[in-house]
């Protein structure tokens, strides 16, 4: 590689094969395609070998491409971070973390599972919600640190991903005071008569509450189904349905949503995970918050 070597010509080929495409590359970077095209052509020049190669209507990483992919993540990676080292060198010093969290995941869970890491002096908290895919979209973009959901990552090679078991919890059915003792009438096969609130089909808990009323022989009477664990438990406390919510936080959930305890769901338990992307230096809050090192569970195969 000459001295000349473009490293503006590197990060427009990052952004390119990050987005999937010259066109979408083109649309972060604010400039137009065939400007972005033409530097990724003059960095392919510049290495000797082809980068990109078609792949239908897309492109895809060729084999050089993916060695250059590589090292571009760790050079912009620490590029990024350049900015936020230096300000915090002269400044108060801060610790900014960044957090994904699906939208049908408990949102009392997620306070606990993060009690680790709330008490950090001068920590700056970024917390976004969203549907898991778009959440994995921004974590392997590196917008996000670390992604909490209720399924492990996915097998795919062109994210590499962690999957990280934080946790799981027992499920049970809880009430507001109308619906209190009919609820408890012949329980669980009083679900069948009194108005239930589901979460949608979005939520990993939803299958295998589909199947413990598929066991139970019940057919739910259900009133309503949200995709966001909050909202679920709002309209439940003030008066719309019996839900189902995780054990692990009876307590608050009685505390803060005056509701009451029905009954346990028997065999039915909500699972928690953490999601990191490969990085070269893993954010110190995160490892704080994960059990332990990553083992390959979850990552992409190669």
């Amino acid at each position: 590689m000459s001295r000349d070597f473009n490293y503006r010509h590197l990060y427009y080929f990052w952004v390119v094969a990050k987005e999937g495409g010259v066109a979408r590359g083109a649309e972060r970077l604010g400039m137009a395609v065939q400007t972005v095209s033409t530097q990724v052509k003059e960095l392919e020049r510049e290495l000797g070998f082809a980068l990109f190669k078609p792949a239908g209507r897309k492109l895809a990483l060729t084999e050089a491409g993916q060695a250059a992919l590589q090292q571009a993540e760790q050079i912009f990676q620490l590029g990024e971070a350049l900015p936020d080292i230096v300000r915090n060198a002269g400044t108060a010093p801060s610790m900014r973390l960044a957090v994904g969290i699906s939208d049908s995941l408990p949102k009392l869970v997620v306070h606990r599972l993060m009690q680790s890491v709330l008490q950090t002096p001068n920590l700056q908290l970024r917390c976004q919600q969203n549907a898991f895919d778009e959440l994995l979209a921004d974590l392997a973009l590196h917008r996000l640190d670390l992604v909490i959901t209720d399924r492990p990552a996915p097998p795919n090679r062109n994210l590499k991903l962690y999957g990280h078991a934080l946790g799981h919890s027992a499920v049970a059915w809880y009430a507001p005071d109308n619906l209190f003792a009919a609820a408890c009438e012949g329980f669980p096969q009083s679900l069948a008569k009194v108005a239930v609130l589901l979460p949608s089909a979005q939520a990993a808990l939803r299958l295998r509450l589909d199947q413990w009323f598929e066991r139970q022989g019940i057919r739910p009477h259900v009133v309503g189904e949200f995709e966001d664990s909050a909202l679920l438990k709002t309209f439940g406390a003030n008066g719309m349905g019996v839900f189902p919510a995780a054990e692990m936080v009876h307590d608050e959930l009685l505390s803060r949503y005056g509701v009451r305890w029905v009954g346990t769901c028997t065999g039915v338990e909500e699972y928690f995970y953490g999601i990191s992307a490969d990085k070269h230096v893993m954010h110190p809050l995160v490892q704080r918050l994960l059990p332990a090192p990553p083992e390959g569970r979850g990552r992409t195969p190669k």
